[in-house]
């Protein structure tokens, strides 16, 4: 799930190393459209939809905090 997660933050913004950082808001690297549109994107690859309540930007801080937002809302590993 990690790698995945990494592939579809490297398809958004490709000129971040999202493994560098742990706090991907904080650093720059996502804003909020960004955030909008890795929603987008997980609730497509994972078949699932990310509840409105869980779309903070702490849920989308690191590959960790995207996991639990994910498995919160339904995606298998």
């Amino acid at each position: 799930m990690e790698n995945k997660i990494l592939d579809l933050l490297k398809g958004i913004r490709p000129e971040f190393d999202f493994q560098a950082s742990s706090d991907f808001v904080e650093d720059g690297m996502l804003d909020s459209f960004d955030i909008v549109t890795l929603v987008d994107e997980l609730d497509r690859h994972y078949g699932i939809s990310i509840d409105g309540i869980d779309i903070v930007p702490e849920n989308f801080a690191s590959v960790g905090a995207i996991r639990a937002v994910l498995l919160k809302n339904g995606a298998r590993e």
